[in-house]
């Protein structure tokens, strides 16, 4: 991607924007373990179903032998509306880089329409994202690691997905978009992805900027030409 020019930030929100996905994955964790009998860690729950929709981790367990209804899921989501009731807790710095002018930035997550409007309500940065700059996994046919909305964020911004960076955290999450074609910056400043077992992984796909704070990340984006 010699001829990189920055136009366009997509920001993924879970373990991005907000140290949330950790959230989500313990409702699931707790109720997958209950369903099956099962013993997984959060970690292991991460590396098995992170970063997708609810669709995609579905269809997930059910390739590893889990196959779940459309009630167990209709019960994680109540749980996630229980939980950010409680608030939802924004990475440090990321507000900085939200005033950012030089550059188009909007998000790209994994989650339902609905359930990012209320994240973004709760987590209290709606200010900085418009509806039309919301895109989520229910807008496409095929969710993360299929480049399916990465492409979508980039179209609907009117910008070429060899301008546009991607943040991401998750291992689903890189892959889409490297397989958008799209620049990623790698974001583990959450507890659950700041591991030396979990960055490796990540480095295992090639990717070589990778940052545990806002301020580091903040000053990458304005290396990069615009």
């Amino acid at each position: 991607m010699t001829d990189f020019k920055l136009k366009l930030i997509i920001w993924d929100f879970d373990g991005v924007i907000a140290d949330s996905e950790i959230l989500w994955l313990e409702n699931r964790r707790r109720m997958i373990n209950n369903k099956f009998g099962l013993n997984w860690d959060i970690h292991q729950t991460n590396l098995n179903i992170g970063g997708m929709s609810d669709k995609t981790r579905k269809q997930s367990l059910s390739a590893l032998g889990y196959a779940t209804e459309d009630k167990f899921w209709e019960e994680a989501l109540a749980a996630d509306y229980e939980t950010m009731a409680k608030g939802i807790p924004l990475m440090p710095g990321v507000t900085d880089i939200f005033e950012l002018s030089d550059y188009k930035q909007c998000i790209a997550t994994g989650g339902s329409r609905s359930k990012t409007k209320e994240k973004l309500q709760n987590a209290h940065i709606t200010q900085y994202f418009s509806d039309n700059r919301v895109f989520t996994a229910d807008m496409v046919k095929n969710g993360k690691p299929a480049p399916d909305l990465f492409l979508l964020a980039a179209k609907e911004m009117n910008e070429q997905p060899q301008n546009c960076l991607v943040i991401e955290d998750s291992l689903p999450g890189i892959k889409a978009a490297q397989n958008a074609g799209m620049k990623v910056a790698v974001f583990v400043g959450s507890k659950m992805n700041n591991t030396p077992e979990y960055i490796s992984k990540v480095k295992e796909l090639g990717v070589q900027d990778i940052f545990d704070n806002m301020k580091q990340l903040k000053s990458f984006i304005l290396r990069n030409p615009s």
